[in-house]
């Protein structure tokens, strides 16, 4: 620091009890990247984003007048002693898009308005002003689907049961079924006969039945409305569950309405979403259509020959827009493809996009590992765009296990030494080089170069694959070998998953794809839930106390009052994400007093729900159901997690291994079934994928095929077989690259993957 110039305050956390933390004090330097690590669990996220960030937002709260006060959700006060020199903070996280299928990777990067402005203007022939480009808005949405390119109906042959009477229920849906509100509206209308199957009915009668609209009946039955008009069953569910949105229902019925809605692309505009007007406007032989289904980096090429001096400055922004999703790695993806279908980490590079113009300094950013996802080739152009928000003035807090994100840092704070109660504590902090000299776990693991598997094990034959043309996929042929570890490799949008999660099992349906698919119930649902032990754990809390089982879920009658279960009340802000705010009733636990005073061996329900697997199964040792079950929890690096954490608030490789524990945990599980993985070890720290690693070799050992998407080059330098698909991105990808032994692909110059591997391998990255 030169002379005369001002010192910067740092960062000052002083007795931090957030979760796990013990008494943590430190300070953390300003306008430079610090990097936060340690093992899964060892209280990284809850010192950085639930101490730092959560107080610096609520401070920022605390600063608007009362009456903006009282409208904005009330934040408690992390467990911290004191804090001090706290700045305006922009978390971004993994959480993906709330939007609905109205939002798209254009709106949710502010590309939208500066692509319709263009059109506006420049476009032959015009359409009008800029919001008659937009499918949002009436002026320019297509009239048939409204805007969303796909059009909802409910089917006929799905709904009703014709061999049934309107007495024996013949609606297949529940909220309809015989003595409820919307069953007794066609039941008492005086229209048809109650005892007549509906295979018997007329035509007239059949079609008044499903599709009348707003009738006035002349003589109903006492029990109808008297103001009422009459509604068929069909047109009643439109009305209700279509155009006004679904109502709030539980999954079980989401789940059966869903079996009952069928979806087609819209006929019109062939999904398109607007009007013929503004699909008709073009620049050069192409509309703005034709431009949102481009991938990034065709249209960043399209637009490079694009100039009229009348759109000059949104054409530049566009372009500058555009550069930033290249620079993330989002190259492959189209400006309609819909936000809410982003992966988490797609999401979080999509919000870093839109911080990249800002024109504040002096801003502290947060990031929560931002490498999930990510290619090593990919993770250079992340770490480019972190040092760029830093060299902009900004002070940036990343949340990270990736070695090559922890060899950029500035400054490094490793926390630890194990997870939950082993953890929250410092073990380091200083340079990433004093990391790597240090003793500390993550600092001997990134030490050491990884070592290959230098004698793969055989297969016991193959499966081959072939044609494979999903998405980017261009159509080569490729062999599975059985019985031993493939890893599927590439940079992010090279076709991997594609291949793997789509094309393999399609062709061989012997395969088990355990993805990152959203798991069903959210809020409503957790680990316990998903791994399907946990009405046996009820079961045994109602033995021991005498109360009902139905008392020990906070979903029936052991539910808190206030918050009704969830453990938090949601504040709904418009068009901002929704905010949640600890419930103040039951301290977040979920559950009334009665279920929280009963107890079993000296634990009540929310003390089992806030242990880990391994603390659980110990509870229930002499329940092999429970027990069993909860070990290969562990077993898949996740003996961290609280087994009643909501599904809502875990990463996607963390539901993943939730549900390969459940394969994993069946009786019934044959252990020579091939299984397929899509990332796995997203978000696991090195040790933790070590924990992976052994698993996978255990489950070879008996016979299982495995068969893993990967970026982790600590799997891949493992496996005994690598399909390497790339080389790049989107329409740059979906070719066969290699596919051999890891120590073959090593160095490959065609391959970033085998780039990547001797990079790592190699004695020069441990310094």
């Amino acid at each position: 620091m030169s002379a005369g110039q001002p010192q910067v305050t740092p960062i000052i956390v002083h007795g931090a009890r957030t979760n796990n933390l013990r008494d943590v004090s430190l300070e953390v330097p300003k306008k430079i990247l610090t990097v936060f690590t340690g093992i899964s669990g060892s209280g990284k996220s809850s010192l950085v984003l639930d101490t730092i960030a959560a107080e610096s937002q609520r401070l920022v709260n605390d600063s608007y007048s009362t009456f903006i006060r009282a409208r904005l959700p009330q934040m408690p006060a992390p467990d911290v002693q004191a804090m001090d020199g706290l700045t305006f903070t922009v978390l971004i996280d993994q959480r993906r898009f709330t939007g609905n299928s109205r939002s798209t990777v254009a709106t949710a990067t502010d590309l939208a308005p500066l692509l319709r402005l263009v059109f506006s203007r420049i476009g032959e022939p015009s359409a009008g002003y800029s919001p008659a480009y937009s499918f949002n808005d009436p002026s320019g949405m297509c009239p048939t689907c409204e805007g969303l390119g796909t059009v909802y109906d409910i089917d006929e042959e799905q709904l009703i049961d014709p061999e049934k009477s309107i007495d024996e229920g013949p609606v297949r849906f529940s909220m309809f079924r015989p003595g409820v509100y919307r069953w007794k509206r066609f039941a008492h209308a005086g229209l048809f006969d109650r005892s007549k199957p509906l295979k018997d009915y007329t035509s007239d009668e059949m079609d008044l039945f499903l599709y009348a609209d707003k009738l006035k009946l002349d003589n109903p039955d006492p029990e109808f409305p008297k103001s009422a008009r009459f509604d068929g069953v069909i047109t009643r569910m439109r009305d209700v569950y279509l155009k006004q949105g679904r109502p709030k229902m539980s999954a079980e019925v989401r789940e059966e309405l869903d079996r009952l809605i069928t979806v087609h692309v819209c006929p019109d505009c062939h999904g398109a979403r607007l009007n013929a007007a503004a699909r008709a406007s073009k620049i050069d032989g192409r509309s703005i259509v034709d431009w949102m289904g481009m991938p990034v980096s065709e249209l960043r090429a399209l637009v490079e020959k694009t100039s009229d001096a009348r759109v000059a400055p949104a054409l530049g922004g566009i372009r500058n827009v555009l550069d930033a999703l290249l620079s993330v790695g989002l190259g492959y993806l189209t400006l309609d493809r819909e936000s809410s279908t982003l992966s988490g980490g797609e999401a979080q590079r999509v919000k870093i996009v839109r911080h990249l113009g800002s024109a504040l300094t002096d801003v502290t950013y947060v990031f929560d590992e931002p490498s999930t996802g990510l290619h090593p080739a990919d993770i250079q152009r992340l770490v480019a765009l972190l040092k760029r928000l830093r060299d902009r003035g900004n002070t940036i807090l990343v949340v990270e296990h990736h070695p090559q994100v922890i060899a950029v840092a500035d400054h490094v704070v490793d926390l630890g030494p194990g997870a939950g109660a082993d953890g929250g504590r410092i073990q380091f902090e200083g340079t990433s080089q004093g990391l790597r000299e240090g003793d500390t776990i993550t600092g001997r693991l990134l030490a050491e170069p990884l070592h290959l598997r230098r004698d793969p094990r055989s297969p016991r034959g193959s499966v081959r694959v072939t044609d494979v043309r999903a998405h980017n996929l261009t159509g080569f042929d490729a062999d599975i070998p059985l019985g031993v570890l493939t890893a599927v490799t590439g940079v992010a949008g090279s076709g991997k998953s594609s291949f793997a999660t789509v094309e393999l099992p399609r062709q061989h349906p012997e395969f088990v794809v355990v993805g990152q698919d959203p798991l069903r119930g959210g809020v409503r649902s957790m680990s316990l839930s998903v791994l399907g032990i946990a009405d046996a754990v009820r079961e045994a809390f109602s033995k021991a106390t005498g109360l009902d089982a139905s008392w020990f879920s906070f979903n029936a009658k052991g539910a808190c009052p206030a918050c009704r279960g969830k453990g938090h009340i949601t504040t709904e802000l418009a068009f901002l994400d929704d905010v949640s705010t600890p419930c103040d009733a039951c301290g977040g636990l979920r559950f009334n007093d009665t279920a929280l005073g009963a107890e079993l061996n000296g634990r009540s329900i929310a003390d089992v729900l806030a242990a880990t697997p391994a603390e659980v199964a110990e509870i229930f040792a002499d329940d092999p159901g429970i027990s069993d079950a909860l070990q290969w929890v562990e077993r898949t690096g996740l003996g961290y997690m609280a087994v009643g954490r909501s599904l809502d608030t875990l990463s996607g490789g963390e539901k993943q291994r939730l549900l390969l524990a459940r394969h994993l945990s069946d009786p019934r599980r044959d252990p020579k079934a091939p299984i397929v993985l899509d990332e796995p070890t997203s978000g696991l720290h090195p040790n933790d994928v070590d924990t992976i690693n052994s698993l996978f070799d255990d489950l070879v050992g008996e016979g299982t095929t495995l068969v893993v998407v990967e970026h982790n080059m600590r799997v891949v330098a493992q496996a005994d077989h690598v399909i390497d698909i790339g080389p790049g991105a989107g329409s740059e990808g979906g070719r066969l690259v290699f596919q051999g032994s890891p120590a073959d692909l090593v160095g490959l110059e065609e391959s970033l993957t085998g780039r990547a591997l001797e990079a790592a391998t190699a004695p020069a990255a441990a310094g």
